[in-house]
């Protein structure tokens, strides 16, 4: 069977660890947890479950990743890229096992759960998402925010899925949505100012579902007035894509997620293009004024 390594990025995941982990076990030659910091039992359990675990400072999402593939360079693997909060279906497990085409990457389906309730409708699930690639073939986007894989070369797609199932509690839910997004704000105004280098469509296939989400947001969307775009996005899923018909739960996420999260970006954003215009700053002195988060590279902790 193909030499599969699954990277897992965590802290104080130790309500998930453990299902991840053994949703890949039918497949994964290794299980590599970089931990950033956790303060409960993450690290004790993914070790026990047979994980090898590194530690890494956070930065974000894209620079903790491509850490993560600096340190298997050079091994004959393929990268399996797996959320915490997610698993794996046994059926893309057995999909996986029955062997990998000769490509560069395979997209798999995604789909997602909210408060332990499926998310059928609204126009988002399934997604589809490059997490499967040959190692030294693919990195992830040097972004802060909606940051996707780039493979160079041929993409494979496998009809099995993850699901996203986090079972935190809607408070965590909350805290993590305005860290993202203060994340996306300073996407959308590294956009404007080029402050920070950052990978964008360029490195995505034209006709890749991921491509094509970002050429509508950064193209459409974000030419629609701030705050407005918001109320007409959530419109479009609970009405047009019939979001209302989603459990009670379910709908509770097109609330929080489609209306109240880019509700919450526009308003940030409005703070720092204030604070810019108020003070004189630069848009990096902004955003850690009012977002409280510095984009100077911290150093790297490495340890067994």
């Amino acid at each position: 069977m193909t030499d599969i390594t699954v990277i897992i990025l965590t802290r104080n995941e130790a309500l998930h660890i453990e299902r991840a982990i053994a949703s890949v076990a039918e497949f994964a030659a290794r299980v590599l947890v970089i931990d950033s910091g956790a303060t409960d039992n993450t690290v004790a359990l993914a070790k026990a479950a047979g994980a090898q675990v590194l530690h890494h400072a956070w930065t974000n999402y894209a620079t903790q990743f491509n850490w993560a593939l600096d340190q298997i360079a050079g091994q004959d693997t393929w990268v399996f890229r797996l959320d915490a909060g997610e698993f794996v279906t046994s059926e893309l497990a057995a999909q996986i096992k029955l062997g990998l085409p000769d490509v560069a990457g395979i997209s798999i389906g995604r789909r997602m759960c909210f408060m332990g309730q499926p998310i059928r409708h609204g126009g988002l699930f399934p997604i589809r998402v490059l997490r499967l690639f040959q190692n030294g073939k693919g990195r992830v986007e040097d972004r802060w925010m909606d940051e996707h894989t780039i493979v160079d070369g041929p993409v494979a797609a496998f009809s099995g899925c993850i699901i996203d199932d986090n079972r935190n509690n809607l408070d965590w839910w909350i805290a993590k949505h305005n860290s993202y997004a203060s994340r996306e704000v300073i996407d959308v105004l590294n956009q404007k100012y080029g402050f920070l280098p950052q990978e964008s469509i360029g490195g995505l296939r034209p006709r890749d579902q991921a491509a094509i989400k970002r050429w509508i947001k950064e193209h459409a969307y974000a030419r629609l007035p701030g705050g407005l775009r918001a109320g007409l996005y959530f419109l479009y899923r609970y009405i047009v894509r019939l979001g209302f018909l989603d459990g009670r739960k379910a709908r509770a996420f097109h609330v929080l997620q489609g209306f109240w999260y880019r509700y919450l970006v526009d308003a940030k954003l409005m703070e720092v293009r204030d604070y810019i215009a108020q003070h004189d700053a630069t848009p990096v002195a902004a955003i850690e004024a009012v977002l409280g988060v510095t984009l100077t590279p911290r150093p790297a902790q490495v340890a067994a």
